[in-house]
């Protein structure tokens, strides 16, 4: 995507992380078909302005998802299940440019386990680590009331309510670690 930008000056790609259930690590070619699954599902583009058409995404997803700094693959039982993002935009959330934003796609199968906030706690943890000085935002749909307690959940506290895309949005701030008055939590790499 044009708008986006490096986590910079976090260090590229890390070490997988792992967690209890899951690994984040980098998309592998052996992920496309359930990237694509992601990217296609109604259920998951509900609060995205719909799905994407399959043929246009084959067409953009020709083989592996594309490596990108940022982008996580969560992986259960060595299945992708989702996809956890931390970027900079510089102007789709005009509320914050140049600060980073989470966000996340999993798929139908595996909502109401705790697997996002597993995920999103994990990467938000390494970004800690990498960049204790960094504030996250979050933006998303009001309607979406799964979105709205995980943003409570991984500690983001709303700033504003707004207008976009046809709905109302949700716009939320997570503080720095250092903001936080605590020090940056570790998140074991794997092996």
């Amino acid at each position: 995507m044009p708008d986006e930008t490096a986590v910079y000056p976090a260090p590229w790609p890390p070490a997988p992380i792992r967690t209890e259930r899951l690994v984040l690590r980098e998309p592998e070619a052996g992920d496309r078909a359930r990237y694509v699954e992601l990217l296609v599902s109604p259920e998951v583009g509900t609060y995205l302005g719909g799905p994407k058409a399959r043929d246009q995404v084959e067409r953009d997803v020709p083989g592996a998802p594309e490596r990108r700094p940022g982008l996580f693959v969560v992986e259960r039982a060595g299945a992708l299940i989702g996809t956890v993002m931390l970027y900079r935009r510089a102007g789709q959330v005009e509320r914050a440019p140049g600060k980073i934003e989470l966000g996340y796609l999993f798929l139908p199968q595996a909502w109401g386990h705790g697997y996002a906030a597993e995920g999103c706690a994990a990467a938000l943890d390494w970004l800690d680590g990498a960049l204790p000085d960094e504030p996250v935002v979050l933006a998303t749909q009001t309607a979406n009331a799964r979105s709205m307690r995980l943003a409570a959940k991984l500690g983001f506290v709303e700033v504003e309510r707004f207008q976009a895309w046809g709905a109302q949005q949700w716009f939320g701030e997570r503080p720095s670690a250092s903001g936080r008055g605590r020090p940056a939590r570790r998140t074991v790499a794997a092996r």
